[in-house]
């Protein structure tokens, strides 16, 4: 059998994340024409066929299925000895991969930005999610993770903050239905809230049970969408406090709301524990969000 390249693998496993040899040149940053010479020299070599291919995109063969099991199990280890040969070197240099809620990413970016210009060699990539990514995966050296503490035998987790939320709306919606006065007024008023696989959040859930669904003029699965609906004057909706601070024509519900109190967490491998990167950007952004 002929030497392969490992780019050949991990070209021909993004064809089967993405089904199609034009999606994984989007995903990889090369062209399709590229990716089809992987996927045909990696063959090639293993002499056997790994994808059928048909208008619908390249479905794995009985020999590709094989290979595609035991392929994220190596990745993860390559990814692994990449950390670790970067820890031995000690230098604040190269990539860091951060997964992070899309509703805190946009509050991540100064502290980044800081990071950054004290670190010109590195290179941050951000992986906003409400979907928690396995750290063992390689995908990702940091999450940042809100709620209860995350747990397992292999993690490492500091507590970063605390974020409290409220309810919030627009002066423009003000100006147009005036405020809540009491409870009893709450049905009285448009909301924009989460969709319902979110009702389980207690602050959600003390809301919904006080007003008619036909109040709920917006809905959304993402917090961030919530919050620009919010702004833009279409109804009451959460928010945490740090990012109502930020804007300028929010104005806090004046009623009696239960406050909800979300711890934030900085979560990181084990096999990471000595990462001079990893340390340095846990300081910066503890010192950043210290003067929130």
């Amino acid at each position: 059998m002929k030497r392969i390249s490992w780019d050949d693998y991990k070209v021909a496993y993004q064809v089967t994340l993405d089904g199609s040899l034009s999606q994984a040149g989007k995903t990889l940053e090369i062209n399709h024409a590229t990716v089809l010479r992987h996927v045909n020299r990696l063959e090639k070599a293993l002499e056997v066929k790994l994808f059928i291919r048909h208008q619908r995109g390249y479905q794995l063969t009985d020999a590709g299925s094989v290979l595609m099991e035991e392929l994220p199990g190596l990745i993860a280890q390559f990814s692994r000895l990449e950390n670790k040969l970067h820890n031995v070197e000690g230098q604040i240099a190269g990539e860091l991969r951060i997964t992070t809620l899309s509703s805190f990413s946009s509050q991540l970016t100064p502290a980044l930005k800081t990071f950054r210009d004290k670190f010109p060699k590195i290179r941050i990539k951000l992986l906003s999610t409400d979907d928690i990514v396995p750290l063992e995966s390689g995908a990702a050296h940091i999450s940042l993770r809100a709620g209860s503490k995350p747990n397992g035998p292999d993690l490492i987790v500091k507590n970063l903050t605390e974020f409290a939320t409220q309810y919030y709306v627009a002066q423009s919606y003000i100006d147009k239905f005036g405020l809540p006065k009491s409870a009893k007024e709450l049905n009285d008023h448009y909301w924009a809230l989460p969709t319902s696989d979110k009702y389980r959040i207690p602050f959600i859930q003390h809301i919904v049970d006080k007003i008619d669904k036909d109040k709920i003029i917006f809905q959304s699965s993402h917090f961030p969408d919530v919050n620009q609906a919010v702004i833009e004057g279409m109804g009451i909706g959460p928010f945490t406090v740090f990012q109502a601070n930020q804007i300028t024509n929010l104005v806090k519900v004046p009623i009696d709301l239960p406050q909800y109190q979300e711890s934030m967490w900085f979560v990181y491998h084990k096999d990471l524990k000595h990462s001079a990167r990893i340390q340095c950007f846990y300081e910066c952004l503890s010192e950043h969000l210290s003067t929130l």
